[in-house]
């Protein structure tokens, strides 16, 4: 078990970082941006190779000091909209920003509707 452990740790990626702020928009972006690999896990949580990978990245450009928007960016160029947890309001993003809202609105609708019809009828 101690064995187990200890690998554990040493497969582990330390970046360092010069300022605090670094460290914390890369625990943030770790958070923002999903493994292209696994299918709903995020940086932060995924240990695949890809993921470990796109770290390195995240870390190199951060200390070279590349804005948030430039980050992004390039993750998007390279990865697709996928890589992104929260994708923009775009044409192919319609239906996923909207969906719910409509979803929603229609259930409310077939609720309202079977509400009506069972309304007993009125007698005169």
């Amino acid at each position: 078990m101690l064995l187990t452990s200890l690998g554990a740790v040493a497969a582990t990626d330390v970046y360092e970082f010069e300022t605090e702020e670094q460290r914390e928009r890369f625990k943030r972006f770790t958070y923002e941006l999903r493994c292209p690999k696994c299918q709903s896990q995020n940086l932060a949580g995924s240990d695949s190779m890809i993921s470990q990978d796109l770290k390195r990245e995240l870390h190199r450009l951060i200390i070279e000091g590349k804005s948030d928007q430039e980050i992004i960016d390039f993750m998007v160029s390279r990865y697709g909209d996928f890589v992104l947890y929260k994708p923009k309001f775009q044409a192919n993003t319609y239906l996923l920003w909207l969906g719910p809202a409509a979803l929603i609105l229609v259930g409310l609708g077939v609720f309202g509707w079977v509400l009506y019809k069972r309304q007993p009828p009125e007698i005169e």
